[in-house]
């Protein structure tokens, strides 16, 4: 299992990091479990990949194009990523 961890601050808290995990299998694209926490609490959820071709749809989006920017997003290092 492949396992990134980043410090991400929220827009609502600028002054208060958390961590984000994100941990797949095989790919972003076959699922993933994402967890935030700051310290004190945390939130987990997992994500199929029947839920990430749903969100591409709903988008209009080709899969692999939305694969890529969900990739960017969550796991540092991937690519161009907004704060």
């Amino acid at each position: 299992m492949e396992r990134k961890v980043s410090r991400i601050y929220l827009a609502s808290e600028p002054n208060v990091p958390y961590f984000l995990q994100v941990s797949w299998e095989r790919t972003i694209g076959s699922g993933f479990v994402i967890t935030l926490t700051d310290g004190h609490s945390a939130w987990t959820a997992t994500v199929s990949e029947l839920e990430i071709s749903q969100e591409a749809d709903d988008m209009a989006m080709e899969k692999g194009k939305y694969i890529d920017e969900l990739r960017k997003a969550l796991v540092p290092g991937s690519g161009a990523a907004g704060t």
